[in-house]
Order: structure tokens, then C-alpha cells, then sequence
């Protein structure tokens, strides 16, 4: 036994079914070793990684629309990677990445559950470099700016590992912080759009789910 318990559920995403191993509630924490807490993962943050969120869903539904066509991605703090596996069927260049010890083993079953190949996974910790990953066109995450020095740590990322002409989508249930993020992002040469989009495919009149894009055409406007 692993020390927690899951569930399979299964979600529409562009009505194409995706199969998902989750945890099984919000109660489920298992740090035997004392990874996690090493990392700076509390046992209240700890099954956070292994839920389908709201906005998860609507950066899915989002990348089953988006202009992949030549583009390398990176997904931020992936979790169970729905998102990443939406791409995956798109045959897209993306690589997952998440912190949370048990992030890379749940995306991997995800995946052969679909019948998709494995995700390019990198484990990575916001405030330490993570050397050769590369560098990326296109940027995603979801409910990613939860505390107040995320906007900082994330925008670090973004200079780090996005191209001269790169865009970054975030998807925000409105918590508070994208605001300086996206003052952050500005200096980095970003311009904002926010758009309202559908959170799944019986989302159809109401528009709830709330889409941040940076878009950059131009070199890089380094801040240090």
C-alpha cells in the first residue's frame, strides 16, 4: 500500500474523454520519508497536487484550442497533468513540471491510462535553477499565483526559460495576486489580455473561467 488512496474519474476536454487517477480526497497525505517536507511541502499542501481544480480544467480546455504548431511548451506545476496530456494527444513538444514528489508517477499512469506516451517530465523547484531545460515559446499554468510571493518566483521562471518571442497563459480564479505578476512580466516586455472561457464542454453561455496571456514579440527586456 502506498500510505494513500486514489479514485479514477474521467473528464471531457474538447469531447475527447480523458481518464484520471486523483487522490481520493483532500484528507490523503503520505510523506513517510520526509521528501515532501523537505521541499517545503506541509502536510496541509501535501494532497494539493493530486486534485482536478477548477482552473486545471479550464487551462485543459484551453490547450485543446490553443496555436501549438511549432511551439515548445512548459507547463508549470502540473500536478496530475491534464493540461500536459491534453498536448500530449495534440502531438505537442511539451514538458511537465511540478515540485511535489509524486507529481512525475501520477503523470506517467495518467498518460497510459489514455494510451498516450509518456510526458517529458522535470521536477522543479520555483526558486532554484534547473539546468538544461532549455528555453520555451509558450509558458502555461493553472491557480499557480496562490501566495503572495508566487507572482515574484513564477516571473523569475518566465525570465529564465521563455524565448525572445514567447507568451505565457495563466489560468487565475481571481485570488489576488496576478497583479503584480503581471507588473513583472510587463517589465519583462509582456503585454496582458484577459479573457473569460469556457471551464468545460457543457460551459457554453456562461464564460467563468478567467484566462491570463502575455504575449511578447519582441528581444527580452532583462531586469537585472
Amino acid at each position: 500500500m502506498p500510505g494513500y488512496s486514489t479514485r479514477n474519474l474521467t473528464v471531457l476536454v474538447g469531447g475527447h474523454p480523458f481518464r484520471l487517477r486523483v487522490l481520493s480526497d483532500r484528507q490523503q497525505f503520505s510523506d513517510p520519508d520526509g521528501h515532501g517536507a523537505r521541499l517545503g511541502i506541509s502536510s496541509a499542501q501535501w494532497c494539493l497536487f493530486g486534485q482536478l481544480w477548477p482552473s486545471g480544467r479550464l487551462l485543459a480546455q484551453a490547450m485543446d484550442k490553443a496555436d501549438i504548431a511549432g511551439k515548445r511548451i512548459l507547463e508549470i506545476g502540473c500536478g496530475i497533468g491534464l493540461a500536459s496530456l491534453v498536448l500530449q494527444r495534440r502531438g505537442a513538444d511539451v514538458v511537465a513540471s511540478d515540485m511535489h514528489p509524486l507529481a512525475e508517477s501520477f503523470l506517467a499512469y495518467n498518460a497510459a491510462l489514455n494510451a498516450l506516451p509518456a510526458v517529458h517530465y522535470r521536477q522543479m523547484r520555483w526558486d532554484q535553477p534547473l539546468e538544461a531545460l532549455g528555453d520555451f515559446d509558450m509558458i502555461i499554468a493553472s491557480d499557480v499565483l496562490y501566495e503572495r510571493g508566487h507572482a515574484a518566483l513564477l516571473a523569475g521562471i518566465v525570465e529564465r526559460f521563455a524565448r525572445d518571442r514567447a507568451e505565457v497563459l495563466v489560468t487565475d480564479p481571481g485570488r489576488g495576486n496576478s497583479a503584480p505578476f503581471t507588473r513583472m512580466l510587463d517589465l519583462q516586455g509582456f503585454d496582458v489580455s484577459e479573457s473569460r472561457c469556457a471551464m468545460d464542454d457543457a460551459d457554453v453561455e456562461i464564460r467563468r473561467g478567467r484566462l491570463l496571456h502575455y504575449r511578447r514579440a519582441t528581444a527580452t527586456v532583462r531586469t537585472s
